[in-house]
């Protein structure tokens, strides 16, 4: 019998993988849960032609009416909004309260402990804690940082309408953190939602977190990496620990006299700059974002769950993405 799944934000792009996914294993109805608002958005029509149901669901209303929503659903995955994170706190208690059988609450971020070094990080652990003060059966989802995110800029410009896809800068390269030696987990966008397929159906991942990754790159072996392919000579500039703490205090200075109200998409976009300064330094200076990291603060491995998983790798995107440029 099919597993049905209800998806929170599936016309985003993490969404957007686990609906491909899922659809492309086959074991699965997929159900788009959206605002009541949304519901004829061209995104949403799309879906449908898919075989996607599309269902109203509103996260602000009382769990007990939102529950409504959810009761023929066996698992929810929520990829909602980076500014949406607490709303997730009332569709956990709905869900509990639809007997939902497991919840993946919205991870997919690389590997960051709890506790001061990411906001975003630390808003989602706030869900964490709901879910398990409710005894809602769950799974954890992180899966490093997306491959296309680490295509750099070639001075001739080929990549860059793939970057900007990802919304990457056009005609300029990101600066590389520290010295570029320190490695980090890449995941391909198209495998999130291939792995979630894989994880849905596997009892090992029940009341777990579950760190998935295709590669492990360093900033400078990326760069190598992409000369070899492009034929083309990729200038490398680098960012100091200091600068970054300095763009952070700024960030966090900023944001404090803006008096932006917490949740808001004023208060999102100031906290831009301080989050992508978190990132850096956790993924380019600290080295979280690894596989180690992952194992010492509880994650189980996808190379230890899924040994046979056939993934995108860092040079198959570089190579199809020059290939169409």
């Amino acid at each position: 019998m099919a597993i049905s799944v209800g998806i929170v934000g599936a016309s985003g792009a993490t969404g957007a993988s686990i609906v491909d996914g899922l659809l492309e294993d086959g074991d699965f109805t997929v159900v788009a849960l959206t605002r009541p608002e949304s519901v004829s958005k061209p995104a949403n029509k799309a879906l449908a032609e898919r075989g996607v149901e599309i269902r109203a669901a509103d996260l602000k209303v009382a769990a007990s009416v939102l529950a409504n929503s959810l009761r023929d659903l066996d698992v929810i995955v929520s990829a909602i909004g980076p500014t949406e994170q607490l709303e997730q706190i009332n569709l956990a208690t709905a869900a509990k309260a639809a007997g939902v059988k497991c919840f993946i609450p919205c991870g997919f971020i690389t590997i960051i402990p709890v506790g001061g070094c990411h906001i975003l990080r630390d808003d989602k652990e706030i869900v964490y804690n709901h879910i398990k003060r409710l005894h809602l059966p769950y799974t954890i989802l992180d899966v490093g940082w997306w491959t296309q995110l680490a295509l750099p800029h070639l001075p001739s410009g080929r990549l860059d309408p793939v970057r900007t896809k990802y919304r990457l800068p056009a005609g300029q390269d990101m600066p590389m953190v520290g010295d570029g030696n320190v490695p980090s987990a890449l995941t391909d966008l198209r495998d999130i939602g291939r792995y979630t397929a894989r994880i849905l159906k596997d009892p090992r991942t029940l009341n777990k977190m579950v760190f998935v990754y295709n590669e492990l790159f360093t900033r400078n072996q990326v760069r190598d990496e992409l000369e070899k392919i492009s034929s083309e000579k990729i200038p490398r500039n680098y960012v100091s620990y200091e600068t970054l703490k300095t763009s952070l205090e700024e960030a966090e200075k900023n944001l404090k006299a803006s008096g932006a109200v917490t949740g808001s998409s004023e208060h999102y976009q100031l906290s831009v700059p301080k989050m992508m300064a978190q990132y850096q330094i956790s993924w380019g200076i600290e080295g979280h974002n690894t596989p180690e990291w992952a194992e010492y603060l509880g994650y189980i491995n996808s190379k230890d769950l899924y040994p046979d998983f056939k993934y995108f790798t860092f040079e198959g995107l570089a190579k199809e993405a020059l290939a169409r440029h």
